[in-house]
């Protein structure tokens, strides 16, 4: 299996297993690849930590010329990715990333001063853009929404 299978594979694993996980206390998002980088595959678990909302990370790949060490943007918006509104909330307080040496990919964490409920209650999109260094490009969009059980 090529390393881009491997990717996906993991990332489907990932995905099926937030989904179906029981307790609404954790819910698997799927990002899609904004225009700047086609093809690429990520998604975040987000996790109820009181007022705050805990999300991890895999990211499948990001645009070819991307600087190393992977450094990444990740911000709160209102709105859809399909009509997005303001910055709600940043998550930036690090920028760092860990690759994920197996499959290749990175993962990393955050978390924002936000309770799960209010993300799920009102329209908010997570979106991860490269760092000024890189262009300062969204290279990844997804609606925070509620899955279906």
């Amino acid at each position: 299996m090529n390393l881009r299978n491997q990717s996906a594979a993991l990332m489907a694993t990932v995905m099926m297993l937030g989904c179906t996980h029981s307790s609404n206390q954790t819910v698997t998002i799927p990002l899609l690849a904004t225009p700047q980088n086609t093809g690429e595959i990520a998604n975040t678990t987000l996790a109820n930590q009181g007022n705050e909302t805990a999300f991890t990370f895999i990211i499948g790949g990001v645009p070819s010329g991307t600087l190393s060490p992977l450094n990444l943007y990740t911000s709160i918006h209102k709105g859809s990715c399909k009509q997005p509104g303001p910055v709600a909330y940043t998550m930036n307080d690090r920028i760092n990333t860990s690759r994920i040496s197996d499959i290749g990919g990175w993962t990393y964490s955050r978390s924002a001063p936000v309770a799960m409920s209010e993300l799920f209650s009102t329209g908010y999109s997570v979106v991860v853009t490269t760092t000024p260094a890189d262009g300062n490009v969204d290279i990844f969009c997804g609606d925070i929404k509620q899955a279906a059980n």
